[in-house]
């Protein structure tokens, strides 16, 4: 499968971070715009600085948000880098994304919280309306472009983070952590239902992002409960960072329906509670429940090597390898564009050659792409949409044999 291919083939984005994906010039410009200082204003001075090759942990390569959402406090920028996101995507065959952020980060004086997630659906819509206007797409000979947003709650946070996180603080200034955490989330998920069903907005979902050790899911199940009730797609950060326990408690505790990242889903030793006696026993039956289940894991091919120094430069350790052999429900991610420098294609091609796929075993990764979404649609309107997307990758891999035979 060349790159060409790839490219065309039609894609998808389940896992990607708003403030992960900026386009480098437009971080430079909206900080100087905004009076925002940066460790450099070229781009090449960022990548050396800021947005590395190689991190020495998850901790380092969030470093790098700071700046992200420092300058994403407005509508105007808020719109305009999700209308660039999704034009990126759209230029290389990605046709449905679901874009991931916390609302909380960017809410200010007079920008609340409906505020930030109506600018994002802004974004969206134009880029959708101006892609789905061109005539092979309108005429239906090529599957449009679609996007949902998910809502991300923080499993962790401190006042200086933004000022929507100090008016939690300052709300319930005798609260535990835990009690803070949660009130966090539940205005996550509340939001999410009200803007989804009564607003009409593109919101499909929800997550739990952040630092996984000592912030246990369970802190968090109210909101997920409200989330699930609302009809509302799950997914969580969970076996990024820590083990298979936190894996089990996103699915046993908040309903998962997804998995962001998995990636010590059969690393025994990263087990740490002491009920659990038989590390082994415990991890095959936490990978069977999740094939049996059929949830869904978002890898994130580059960003975890990039965290996860255990990877090293050897990415067919990575362990969508065991994945694949246990035939888990995948599909490949970029979570951060920006911070991971890397497109959807480039994490097909890298994932094809240091796993040795075929052009089926990554033909039906991809379709599962589309079959896993949150799709801002009805049932039936989404059976025709990957039907569509099906028949246009068949096209594309059978003229593609066609020409190499």
């Amino acid at each position: 499968m060349t790159p060409e291919v790839i490219r065309r083939l039609p894609k998808t984005d389940l896992h990607v971070h708003l403030d992960g994906s900026l386009r480098l010039g437009t971080l430079i410009e909206l900080a100087r715009e905004r009076g925002i200082e940066l460790p450099s204003f070229t781009e090449d001075g960022l990548r050396e600085t800021v947005f590395r090759p190689q991190y020495a942990n998850l901790g380092e390569y969030l470093q790098g948000f700071r700046y992200t959402v420092a300058v994403l406090q407005d509508r105007e920028a808020l719109e305009r880098t999700t209308f660039e996101l999704c034009e990126d995507c759209q230029a290389e065959g990605v046709r449905y994304i679901e874009i991931r952020f916390a609302p909380q980060l960017h809410v200010r004086q007079g920008f609340d919280f409906s505020d930030v997630v109506r600018a994002v659906d802004a974004g969206i819509r134009r880029a959708s309306d101006a892609f789905n206007a061109r005539p092979e797409v309108a005429s239906g000979r090529e599957p449009r472009f679609a996007a949902g947003i998910i809502l991300c709650a923080l499993r962790y946070f401190t006042p200086d983070l933004s000022e929507g996180y100090r008016r939690i603080l300052e709300a319930l200034p005798e609260a535990s952590p835990q009690e803070l955490h949660s009130a966090a989330s539940m205005q996550v998920a509340r939001a999410a239902a009200r803007l989804k069903h009564d607003e009409g907005l593109l919101v499909v979902g929800i997550d739990l992002a952040g630092q996984e050790k000592g912030y246990p899911a369970e802190d968090h199940r109210v909101a997920y409960q409200v989330a699930h009730e609302a009809f509302l797609g799950k997914t969580v950060h969970a076996g990024e960072d820590y083990g298979p326990e936190s894996i089990f408690q996103a699915i046993g505790n908040l309903h998962a329906d997804r998995i962001g990242h998995g990636t010590w889903l059969f690393d025994e030793s990263k087990i740490s509670a002491r009920r659990i006696t038989d590390r082994k026993a415990y991890v095959e039956r936490l990978a069977q429940f999740i094939a049996d289940k059929r949830i869904t894991i978002e890898v994130c091919l580059t960003s975890n090597q990039q965290t996860v120094p255990e990877l090293g430069k050897d990415l067919s350790r990575h362990p969508f390898a065991e994945m694949r052999k246990r035939r888990l429900s995948t599909t490949f991610c970029t979570d951060n564009r920006l911070v991971s420098n890397t497109t959807m294609s480039n994490e097909i091609q890298r994932a094809a050659e240091a796993f040795a796929l075929t052009d089926r075993e990554l033909r039906d990764i991809l379709v599962y792409g589309f079959k896993r979404s949150f799709f801002p649609g009805t049932y039936l309107e989404k059976r025709a949409y990957v039907r569509q997307t099906i028949d246009f990758a068949d096209s594309i891999l059978e003229g593609d044999a066609g020409v190499r035979s």
